[in-house]
């Protein structure tokens, strides 16, 4: 679990840390609530939920003690040492109702058909997932979703809304429209799924499932990151700055001086960033009465 904000794809453990208190303060309080009534109504008696790109275990974590169960959940990821990690750190969850959540860890690439992966849950999920892979593999989860009658909960999808705050205002800097750009360019790049779709990819999931009659319902989740938040929006900045370094080499000096400044202005609360995110859960229309 991560997502395009750090250059390259490395789902660093101690980042996957760092971030965890600020995307679940971010969640979609409300998507989460419907997921929930959803599965309230499934006829069976254990629930079945399927986490790609699983990370730790962030996103169990947030949702298990808000959804009912019994729950078992299936965390897919390709790291085996944090599939190992999220399994220590999740034997504790527990569901709305304090019942064990149990847990199945699978070491796999998303690289393939995910129908394999979900075609027995009654939910699949992801969280900071979508901005990594391809128009293809979008359609293709939409697809085996439809396929199989399983609604999707994807959470904290970047959707491109970045900025440097004073007040609650935008700030118009020259220094953060050029790295931004920079980093929306690097956002696009092969993560390991084809082209990612970067900051369109909670538009593309809405047209994906939309697609096959599905309705999907969007959250706005931004982060907003103070002086409180000085470490993580440290790590931010320093992650932008490698990306934009990375589209525009021979800027490297501005960038880097621009990463000091902006760094030092959460630190010291002149400045806040918000870093924009979408919650979607998408759901199968209504059967005729």
């Amino acid at each position: 679990m991560s997502d395009a904000i750090v250059p390259d794809a490395r789902f660093a453990a101690d980042w996957l840390a760092l971030r965890e208190p600020a995307d679940h303060a971010a969640r979609s309080s409300g998507l989460s609530e419907a997921a929930a009534a959803r599965l309230a109504a499934a006829p069976d008696d254990t629930l079945r939920i399927v986490d790609l790109g699983c990370g730790s275990g962030s996103n169990l974590r947030h949702l298990a003690p808000r959804l009912p169960g019994p729950q078992h959940w299936h965390l897919v990821d390709h790291d085996a040492d944090l599939l190992a990690r999220a399994a220590r750190e999740c034997a504790d969850q527990r569901d709305r109702s304090g019942r064990p959540v149990t847990i199945t860890t699978i070491a796999a690439d998303l690289d393939h058909d995910p129908g394999a992966l979900i075609a027995e849950a009654h939910l699949v999920t992801a969280a900071a997932l979508l901005d990594l892979v391809d128009a293809d593999w979008l359609d293709r989860l939409a697809t085996a979703c439809a396929a199989h009658v399983v609604p999707a909960l994807i959470a904290l999808s970047v959707d491109g809304d970045l900025a440097f705050e004073t007040d609650g205002a935008p700030e118009d800097d020259e220094d953060d429209a050029f790295v931004f750009a920079r980093l929306a360019e690097h956002q696009r790049r092969d993560k390991g799924f084809g082209a990612a779709l970067g900051t369109q990819a909670p538009a593309a999931f809405e047209r994906a499932f939309q697609r096959h009659g599905w309705h999907v319902a969007p959250a706005a989740t931004p982060w907003r990151l103070g002086r409180d938040d000085a470490r993580l929006a440290a790590a931010l900045i320093d992650g932008w700055r490698e990306a934009a370094t990375a589209q525009a080499p021979a800027r490297a000096a501005r960038i880097a001086g621009w990463a000091r400044r902006r760094a030092a202005d959460v630190a010291a609360g002149r400045a806040c960033c918000r870093v924009g995110h979408r919650d979607l859960l998408a759901t199968p229309p209504r059967a005729e009465p």
